[in-house]
Parts: structure tokens; C-alpha cells; sequence
């Protein structure tokens, strides 16, 4: 009896010992170290198409929907002044050309003239060929100056959650896609007023872009297919909340608010340091899923934006467009990602790596 008692126990910790292994696993694939999310109603609010907007029973995560009489979407309750923006997101499947989900921040309806915005903006795209996504920063209304980069995943966004940050803090933004950085731009004085500086509010949007987000407008959205679904759930906002210092009257004076506590806790987060093996997960995926960059447009900018970092390997794969030449460099990065798909089973890009 004492035998079998003691079998029992070791089985039953065997097992609490693989669950707890699971999870910490499912944590560092998903980077929700440090995270802490919210309830919808701690700090968000219906933006649009309310009807089309699914709160789940827990309030933890929402629903966006698109259909022939609506998009969707939500916003943030409060602006804040610098922040890490984080949201486990997962998109529609199937035929999705001429949809466009977007996760950003903005001030656009407070700063009409010169507002600021960071967007990730997921592109559909027709049945049987994958989603695409790009991220971009307008500072003081530089919409004339956008600098956008465009990107393929290493995986099929529409088939499992995966995690999608934004840190912006006042000496850098990070992009994160899991725990891998895609895109670092990093504050210089040149830069004036294209960083952003003023207070901005989280947004989350589905919506028909069928005049440009699909092979530029040649493919809209096929209401066949829809209701289409995208699903948010563990949202994050660290940050410094300033709606009830911001009103009409002070607006204009937000650098006098004191953020310092808060800037100092985004500074030195995790989040906002890449570490050497983040760093070389980062290079890895520009090098491998970046097909557009605005550094590398010499059409649209004969002189790079100074936040630009032009790297020799990278240039020698773009066209003065800014978009990737047909063979070479490139051609041979797609061998030899066939040849090591072929021979192990771990991702192409990851910061584990």
C-alpha cells in the first residue's frame, strides 16, 4: 500500500512538474514576463461599431468584427505619455484581401493639426496567401514623412494567439512581435519634432481598406466571407496616464506634466532593452521577413531620415524603391531557410535562438 501510495504522489508531481514546465514555456514563446493586463472596463472604451464589439464573460479579452455594415473597435479610456501598449491578438482566417486590423497609438483627435501615431497594422490578403504587416511613426503631424517598413511572419497569425508590443519611452520605440524585436528606432536630436512627445491613447481597429491594403486596391474585401473576426485578449497599458492633468486648457503644456516616475520604469523594463540574443533574432527576421523600408527608398528620400540605420547587408537586397530586388541575396536567404526548415524543427526567428 505504502508502494503504491508512493507511485501515486510521484506520478501526480510529475505532472504538476510538466504543467509548471508548459507554462513557463507558453510565457517566454508569448513574452508576457512582466505584463500585467487589464479587465476591458479598468481601461478601455468602444471606439465604433459597438454592435460588432464582443466583450467575453471574463471582460478579459474582445471580439472585433467586420461586416458589410460595419468594422469595429476600441480605444483606450486615458492617454498616456509614453507607455508599453502590448495585446495577445489573433486574425481572421480564410479569404481577408482589402482588410486592414490595426493595433496604434495616436492623439489625432486631440492634436488635429500635428498629432503623433505608432502602428501595427496587420494587411489581408487573398485566400491562400499570407497576412502581412507593417509598422510606421508619424511625429507632430509628419503624415507627408511616413516610415513605414512592411514585413511577412514566420507563421500563420490567424491560427493561434501570439503577443504584439509597442514600447515607446522617451529615448526609443520598440516593436516586438513575441519576444523577438523587429524594429528599434531610437531618438536623435535631428529627429525634432518626427519623434512623438505628446500624450497618445491605445487604439484597436478592424476595418475595409479595399482601395490599397491588398496588391494596391486590385483585390476588396469579399463580404462573402465575413462576419470577419479578430480577437484581443491579455491587453496591457504600463505607462504614465495623464487624461486627468490633459484638458482643453493644458493641452498644450504636456511637457510640464511629471512622468519621471513612470518614464524611469519604462526605461529600464525588460521590454525595453534588447538583449544580444534578442538583438541577433532582430537581424534575423529584417533579414529574412522585411520587404519594404523606407530607409532604403532613395526615390522618396534621396537623403535616410536620421533615426535610419543603414546597414551594408541590408541595403545590398533593396532597390532604390525601397523594396527588395528579385534574386540575389535574397534569393539565396530562401534557400537556405528551405535547407534549415528541412533539417530542424525550431523556429527561424526566435530570441531562444
Amino acid at each position: 500500500m505504502g508502494e503504491l501510495i508512493y507511485l501515486t504522489w510521484n506520478a501526480h508531481r510529475l505532472k504538476v512538474m510538466v504543467m509548471m514546465m508548459l507554462i513557463v514555456s507558453w510565457r517566454c514563446v508569448l513574452g508576457l514576463e512582466n505584463i500585467n493586463p487589464i479587465f476591458f472596463d479598468e481601461g478601455l472604451s468602444h471606439l465604433f461599431g459597438e454592435s460588432n464589439l464582443i466583450r467575453s464573460p471574463d471582460d478579459r479579452s474582445v471580439r472585433l468584427l467586420l461586416d458589410k455594415y460595419t468594422g469595429s473597435g476600441f480605444i483606450s479610456s486615458s492617454m498616456y505619455q509614453h507607455g508599453f501598449f502590448s495585446s495577445l491578438i489573433k486574425l481572421p482566417g480564410a479569404n481577408t484581401a482589402g482588410l486592414v486590423v490595426a493595433f496604434y497609438t495616436s492623439n489625432g483627435d486631440v492634436f488635429v493639426k500635428n498629432h503623433d501615431e505608432l502602428d501595427i497594422e496587420f494587411l489581408g490578403n487573398v485566400e491562400g496567401k499570407p497576412w502581412r504587416f507593417q509598422t510606421n511613426m508619424y511625429g507632430n503631424g509628419s503624415t507627408n514623412r511616413g516610415r513605414e517598413e512592411r514585413y511577412r511572419l514566420w507563421f500563420d497569425p490567424s491560427k493561434e494567439f501570439h503577443r504584439y508590443s509597442i514600447l515607446w519611452n522617451p529615448t526609443k520605440i520598440i516593436f516586438w512581435v513575441d519576444n523577438v524585436p523587429i524594429r528599434e528606432i531610437k531618438r536623435k536630436a535631428e529627429m525634432k519634432g518626427d519623434y512623438p512627445q505628446k500624450p497618445m491613447s491605445l487604439y484597436a481597429t478592424i476595418w475595409d481598406a479595399s482601395s490599397w491594403a491588398t496588391s494596391g486596391g486590385k483585390f476588396g474585401v469579399d463580404y462573402t466571407f465575413s462576419p470577419f473576426v479578430s480577437e484581443f485578449k491579455d491587453i496591457a497599458l504600463d505607462g504614465c496616464n495623464v487624461s486627468e492633468s490633459l484638458t482643453t486648457d493644458t493641452r498644450d503644456n504636456y511637457n510640464n506634466i511629471n512622468c519621471s516616475a513612470s518614464d524611469q520604469l519604462l526605461m529600464t523594463s525588460d521590454y525595453s532593452t534588447i538583449s544580444p540574443k534578442q538583438g541577433a533574432a532582430m537581424r534575423r527576421f529584417r533579414e529574412r521577413y522585411m520587404y519594404y523600408s523606407y530607409c532604403y527608398d532613395t526615390v522618396r528620400y534621396a537623403v535616410p531620415p536620421p533615426e535610419c540605420v543603414i546597414l551594408t547587408a541590408e541595403k545590398d537586397r533593396f532597390k532604390d524603391t525601397g523594396r527588395l530586388k528579385f534574386g540575389g541575396s535574397h534569393t539565396k536567404v530562401h534557400r537556405v531557410r528551405r535547407r534549415r526548415r528541412r533539417n530542424r524543427s525550431t523556429p527561424v526567428v526566435s530570441a531562444e535562438l
